[in-house]
């Protein structure tokens, strides 16, 4: 090829891209010019609607359009992401994300996404930290070393719940037995609810817990909680120590919820997006909310939250792959 053509080849490339970037902003400065959906990949009324639907009414009075929730359940959040995976790249499909789908590819066969390839992380919105608790009518221990004393006096003796195969939670359990060389008899439930009811009816020994759940009951007396899986204490919970605090490094479990868009939607309307949902974060009735449900608000970029999700992949991946949890 002479360098006359290379050089009329590469211009023409470069106007391409540039006629693309002009159309891509044009595109975006229109958008949103109607409503735009909110995939929760859940059951309508639980935990992850208690973040979305304030984020979702906040954000839609600040885009000038209605952000509609559209709750699509079952395996384990796989389907409803699965949808969301496949939706145009144009702003007006969004996914609330957490942590259980960061690895749904390692434990399910054809989870239908690859959440790296499909997704491009908007924002973070919350993290809430799991604290590993115990009813003291069944386990009368007053500290993690306790319990992990009585834990290793009796492997395999001690009852904790999760809120089923695969869960967070599951994933707890065996990050934990990894850390401290325990063996705990593993009592999977279906769902959050029903575990923290047998834990506070004594019918098992130890779960970990969502914080915010968890703060009534210990105020009350009906559980004891030994340890956050945190860095930092959480307010709600203020005397319990951390995981580090109470002698275990790097003993990390919090589920997060982010707001995720198609692979190649346009950046204008990410960075919108983006900026939208941390407006409402500084919103002081969603900081309210927060607080009460012991979740942490996170303000940062769309870069710094890729990164954490990054992160979180490679980490919860290793700990699935590690437990040898695998689901039909």
């Amino acid at each position: 090829m002479t360098d006359l053509r290379r050089r009329s080849t590469l211009a023409g490339m470069l106007g391409l891209a540039a006629a693309g970037t002009v159309r891509s902003e044009v595109w975006a400065a229109d958008w949103p010019d109607r409503p735009v959906t909110l995939i929760v990949p859940f059951p309508a009324g639980g935990g992850s609607d208690l973040f979305a639907r304030p984020i979702a009414a906040r954000m839609g009075g600040e885009l000038g359009q209605t952000i509609v929730i559209d709750n699509r359940s079952g395996a384990g959040g796989t389907t409803g992401t699965a949808v969301a995976a496949r939706a145009a790249p144009d702003g007006y499909t969004l996914l609330l994300g957490d942590t259980g789908l960061v690895y749904a590819p390692t434990i399910y066969p054809k989870p239908g996404f690859d959440f790296v390839r499909d997704f491009a992380p908007v924002s973070a919105l919350a993290r809430v930290p799991y604290v590993l608790a115990v009813n003291p009518a069944r386990l009368d221990v007053t500290t993690l070393a306790g319990f992990i004393a009585a834990a290793k006096k009796s492997p395999g003796a001690i009852d904790v719940g999760s809120a089923g195969m695969g869960t967070l939670t599951h994933l707890a359990i065996g990050l934990f037995e990894e850390r401290t060389g325990v063996r705990l008899n593993h009592i999977p439930y279906r769902g959050g609810a029903p575990m923290l009811q047998d834990l506070l009816a004594g019918q098992i020994s130890a779960a970990f817990v969502l914080a915010g759940a968890l703060a009534p009951h210990v105020a009350e007396g009906k559980v004891r909680a030994l340890a956050i899986a945190n860095r930092r204490r959480e307010p709600i919970l203020a005397s319990v120590p951390t995981m580090q605090e109470a002698g275990i490094e790097e003993l990390r479990a919090a589920i997060w919820f982010g707001l995720f868009a198609p692979t190649r939607t346009p950046d204008p309307i990410l960075d919108r997006l983006h900026g939208a949902a941390q407006n409402a974060l500084r919103d002081p009735e969603i900081r309210r909310l927060w607080a009460e449900q012991g979740a942490r608000i996170e303000l940062e970029s769309r870069a710094e939250f890729a990164a954490f999700v990054a992160r979180e992949t490679e980490r919860w991946n290793r700990i699935a792959k590690s437990a040898n949890v695998r689901l039909e």
